[in-house]
């Protein structure tokens, strides 16, 4: 249930349904993915968070920072989630 995984990519220009395939193998099947787009929020392709949400899985787009909180809230609400973080 806790494990963490190198995501390879480098901005967000690099995020797409293959870089994302890592998220939707996870198990148990996680609710939603809570990704850090670096320093500001930059948008994702809108096919590619609607591939995601077909899977089940609900995505939040943030910059780093606020990803990192976001996650720790809701691992503290016992959610199943993950987080793709891209350094700022």
């Amino acid at each position: 249930p806790r494990s963490i995984l190198q995501w390879n990519v480098g901005s967000h220009r690099d995020i797409s349904h293959d870089s994302l395939s890592l998220f939707r193998l996870l198990e148990p099947q996680i609710e939603i993915l809570v990704l850090g787009t670096g320093d500001r929020v930059e948008r994702l392709h809108p096919a590619t968070l609607k591939q995601m949400r077909e899977c089940g899985i609900a995505v939040e787009v943030q910059d780093t920072a606020n990803a990192c909180a976001t996650f720790n809230f809701l691992m503290n609400e016992r959610r199943v989630v993950a987080a793709g973080l891209i350094p700022p």
